[in-house]
């Protein structure tokens, strides 16, 4: 593959099932997600589904190979009264890395949301991912938030 490869994203299309499949088990083992072909079924079929709220884009270049992969959806921002677009996974092929492609999938949500009338794209990732986090840091802002997560539980 050229190092001068044209990169540009598109939506996620049928045709792209495996490439993306095997990108995304990627993203899951790098998060020490265990294996679970019903997962990444279930996934894809959100992302091929125009009623469900993930939305799936990839990076490809000329010849329509997938290079990178983004899942998102809206989320309504009570505080401001906005709707905000939420990047739930970015995941770029580990033989493509530093070519760019994370950075043009960043760079076309943050033109999409604007287009759309959306306020922020909002992310988080794992602290010690310094890779990408060196990427976040010059395409946007780290927050003073923390993320917590609440298991569901009756009764409790």
């Amino acid at each position: 593959m050229s190092s001068e490869a044209q990169w540009t994203v598109r939506g996620v299309e049928p045709a792209d099932e495996a490439a993306w499949r095997e990108l995304y088990r990627g993203y899951r083992s790098f998060y020490e997600r265990p294996e679970d072909e019903d997962a990444v079924d279930r996934v894809w079929g959100w992302l091929t589904d125009a009623d469900h709220e993930c939305v799936g884009y990839v990076v490809v270049d000329g010849t329509g190979r997938v290079g990178a992969l983004a899942n998102v959806r809206r989320f309504a921002r009570p505080s401001t009264a906005t709707t905000g677009l939420f990047l739930d996974d970015l995941f770029t092929d580990p033989d493509l890395r530093g070519r760019g492609l994370g950075r043009t999938m960043l760079r076309f949500l943050r033109n999409h949301a604007a287009e759309h009338g959306l306020s922020v794209v909002r992310w988080t990732t794992a602290e010690g991912n310094a890779t990408a986090r060196a990427l976040y840091d010059s395409e946007a802002t780290a927050t003073a938030w923390v993320t917590y997560d609440m298991t569901p539980q009756l009764g409790a």
